[in-house]
């Protein structure tokens, strides 16, 4: 399969270390991803009151999702990360750690939106938007 997305930072923005400023599909296939939530196979929320561990869930449940649709990691074109009382300092470097588990070195276009409340003992929930050849 060839890859469907062109990543581009263009010189007249900030090169971000963890996501694209733009990325372009050129793919057949779209793929729409519900947000993930920290829970397990069974529905049961994991880690209450832990960002790291519900972090890692929610990747971990995006990868599965993916694969479900035959997508793959590198093919994501953009997610949306949804944080309860999101705090850059203290919650960014955990969700990106978790991110990476994932991603590797593929870095979609993003956006980190900061939420009141999601379900409750839920911090954080992931969806994402991919693109294959189909």
């Amino acid at each position: 399969m060839k890859m469907t997305l062109e990543c581009i930072n263009p010189q007249d923005l900030p090169t971000p270390d963890t996501y694209t400023q733009v990325v372009v599909a050129k793919g057949t296939k779209l793929i729409f991803v519900s947000g993930q939530e920290p829970e397990d196979i069974h529905g049961k929320l994991v880690g209450r009151d832990d960002i790291a561990v519900q972090a890692r869930q929610v990747f971990a449940n995006l990868g599965r999702a993916l694969a479900a649709a035959g997508a793959l990691p590198k093919h994501v074109a953009r997610i949306t990360i949804y944080v309860v009382d999101y705090r850059r300092d203290d919650h960014l470097p955990v969700i990106e750690a978790a991110r990476v588990a994932l991603f590797g070195d593929h870095k979609p276009a993003d956006v980190v939106v900061g939420v009141a409340a999601l379900s409750p003992g839920y911090l954080i929930e992931v969806d994402a938007f991919a693109v294959i050849d189909g």
